[in-house]
C-alpha cells in the first residue's frame, strides 16, 4: 500500500511542477512625482511591466516595450504623448522591466490633482496595457 501511495504522490508532483505558470502582461506599482524646479515643474514617473513576450538571443532573453505617456489636468483635459520611449532590454533573467518619464510642465499650470496614463506596448506579440499614477501641483 505504501508504494502505491508514494508512487501517486510522485506523480502528482511531476504533473503540478511540469506545468508553466503563464504571467498576464500586466503594469505595477505606477508612481509619479513633480519638483518645483523654479520656471517649471519636473515630472519623473516610473512603471513596471511583466509578462510580455521574451525572445531568446544568444542565450539571453530580450524584451522590447514601447510607451508613452498622457497627462490629465485637474480640469479634465487630457494632453497624448507628453512623452515617449522604446525600452529595449537584454538579460539573462528577465521578470520585469521598470519604464520612466522625465519631462517638464509649464509653471503657469493649474495647481491641483494631476493624472499620468502610461500606455505600453509589448513589440513582439503587439499586446497594450496602461497604468495610471498621479501627481499634485502646489505652488
Amino acid at each position: 500500500m505504501n508504494k502505491v501511495l508514494y508512487i501517486l504522490l510522485f506523480i502528482l508532483l511531476t504533473i503540478s511542477c511540469s506545468k508553466k505558470e503563464e504571467v498576464k502582461f500586466e503594469a505595477f506599482s505606477p508612481e509619479a512625482f513633480a519638483y518645483d524646479i523654479g520656471d517649471a515643474w519636473e515630472i519623473n514617473a516610473t512603471v513596471n511591466a511583466r509578462g510580455f513576450v521574451k525572445k531568446e538571443v544568444s542565450d539571453e532573453l530580450s524584451a522590447s516595450l514601447g510607451f508613452s505617456t498622457d497627462i490629465i489636468d485637474p480640469n479634465g483635459a487630457r494632453t497624448n504623448d507628453v512623452f515617449f520611449d522604446t525600452k529595449e532590454v537584454t538579460s539573462q533573467e528577465l521578470i520585469d522591466v521598470q519604464l520612466e518619464a522625465q519631462f517638464e510642465l509649464d509653471y503657469n499650470s493649474p495647481d491641483g490633482l494631476y493624472k499620468i496614463v502610461f500606455n505600453i506596448t509589448d513589440k513582439y506579440s503587439g499586446e497594450t496595457i496602461s497604468a495610471e499614477a498621479e501627481f499634485e501641483l502646489k505652488k
